[in-house]
């Protein structure tokens, strides 16, 4: 996949841009979507499947204090982008500046000028071009006018509900990552890499692996989870707790997992956290002990949640 961060002149590098536009922030079933319709158009007429999307999220420019936290980090969007097919990924730099164009001139001047896309794809809802004044009515007004195709892409609706970035997030603070799962078409997870702790757990008889959280992403509510762990292309089953230790209490949030039946050294590795269920809340026991208990019953949760026994 090609990944630009400008749009000048590319459309003398690829030929007949079918283009998607939108955040895409965590790639749920509604993005998916929007994306299988642009590699349809795309394959239609022997375009180039692409998507354009901004970076930062443009609230974090606009209004700082309200820019929600990510659904995923812009190298697993990347990634996920790129799976699904699309062969040109343009990551516009958001700016004060561009926030000011008009949606005109981002018609005539970004999306025909400099792109010459054959087909344009977005979202029943989507915004764009100063104040969010443009709208898909107005990419249909122009499609004539600058010889595109325009597709809109209708709201997804899962047991009732229009899927939504916001809607998952609301999910994802309550700790429902099996809703969220549904909602997004994979498990949420969290990657990083694994820090030295306290190593406590391995004086309790489960050692952790420790992962900080990055505040600008989204992880769950605060409890135990059922996890699966990637590490270097293997899958483990294991048991996650997101919070701060209140039995030892602790004042930094973050996340440790055990892995059962692992007893490799992972100081120092990239890892992936796939959280499958919530277990319970986080909570303060009064010994050690209780915790030691309640730990062996997490774990026994876990497996059966991963339908292990």
């Amino acid at each position: 996949m090609y990944i630009y961060h400008h749009w000048r002149g590319l459309k003398d590098k690829h030929k007949k841009i079918v283009v998607g536009l939108g955040n895409f922030d965590g790639l749920h079933i509604g993005h998916q979507q929007l994306i299988s319709e642009i590699m349809a158009m795309a394959k239609e007429i022997g375009g180039t499947p692409t998507v354009f999307t901004f970076t930062p999220h443009p609230l974090a420019v606009l209004r700082p204090d309200s820019c929600p936290q990510l659904l995923l980090s812009q190298e697993a969007k990347q990634r996920r982008i790129e799976s699904l097919g699309v062969e040109v990924l343009l990551l516009a730099p958001f700016d004060l500046e561009f926030a000011r164009i008009s949606p005109e001139y981002f018609i005539s001047n970004v999306l025909h000028q400099e792109l010459g896309v054959s087909g344009v794809v977005v979202g029943y809802n989507y915004t764009f071009g100063y104040r969010g004044q443009g709208t898909p009515a107005l990419l249909e007004e122009q499609a004539a006018r600058h010889n595109y195709r325009l597709r809109v892409v209708p709201p997804v609706v899962i047991d009732g509900q229009v899927v939504s970035s916001s809607m998952i997030r609301e999910l994802m603070y309550k700790g429902d990552v099996e809703n969220s799962a549904k909602f997004l078409g994979y498990y949420p997870f969290t990657e990083a890499q694994v820090v030295t702790g306290e190593r406590r757990g391995g004086t309790l008889g489960f050692p952790t692996a420790n992962l900080n959280i990055d505040n600008n992403l989204l992880v769950p509510a605060n409890g135990v989870y059922a996890v699966h762990v990637d590490i270097a292309g293997e899958t483990y089953l294991g048991v996650a707790n997101i919070g701060v230790k209140p039995t030892f209490k602790g004042q930094v949030r973050n996340i440790e997992v055990h892995l059962l039946d692992f007893y490799q050294d992972l100081y120092g590795k990239n890892i992936r956290v796939k959280f499958i269920r919530r277990l319970r809340e986080e909570k303060r026991f009064d010994t050690t002990s209780d915790l030691v208990k309640q730990i062996k019953q997490d774990i026994v949760q876990a497996r059966l949640a991963a339908g292990c026994r």
